[in-house]
């Protein structure tokens, strides 16, 4: 999945060990699974060359996707169509 994470949601994260993100619609720190249950368990925080981006290495505990789906990157795009995989 693809979040936005603020200097909250990475000192939550870090303390909990439970991925914690920005929610720009909610206008409000959340924690992934707080509806659903479906935590992400952090195993490492990987930062970028840059320091603008972080790669969250995550054992999840049920789906990740909001569709039910294990990854939110479950369709690639061939041609014009989109095509579920895995």
């Amino acid at each position: 999945m693809v979040a936005f994470m603020d200097r909250e949601a990475v000192d939550k994260t870090r303390e909990t060990g439970l991925a914690h993100f920005h929610s720009r619609s909610r206008g409000r720190l959340w924690i992934k699974g707080e509806s659903s249950g479906h935590v992400l368990r952090v195993r490492q925080i990987l930062v970028d060359c840059d320091q603008d981006a972080l790669l969250v290495k995550a054992l999840p505990e049920g789906p990740a996707c909001h569709t039910g789906a294990r990854s939110c990157f479950y369709r690639a795009l061939e041609g014009d169509e989109l095509q579920r995989i895995g």
